[in-house]
């Protein structure tokens, strides 16, 4: 559980990084994915410049947490909902 060193490429920059063992791979899987979509859009936009293909990449994957967000908690909110539904119907129930 302790932290190791690794070395992550992002964008063909290297990033020595400190990390816990159970975080190395999600950093590493993390990494993999930003260098897919930067090439993603390489590959379909003539951007060339990388500091434009990273400012992209982030808006993507920030625009997708965002509404991630906003999914989850609607999904909470209407779970709350169901249970005080079931909650005034089991009490209903048992009041007869």
């Amino acid at each position: 559980m302790g932290e190791i060193s690794i070395k992550i490429n992002i964008a063909d920059r290297v990033y020595p990084l400190r990390v816990t063992t159970e975080e190395e791979e999600v950093i590493r899987y993390a990494a993999k994915l930003i260098n897919e979509k930067i090439k993603e859009l390489q590959d379909n936009y003539s951007v060339r410049d990388k500091q434009d293909l990273l400012s992209m990449c982030v808006l993507q994957y920030a625009t997708g947490m965002i509404k991630a967000e906003k999914a989850a908690q609607n999904n909470e909110e209407g779970l709350e909902q169901s249970i005080h539904e079931v909650d005034r119907l089991l009490s209903d129930f048992f009041n007869k």
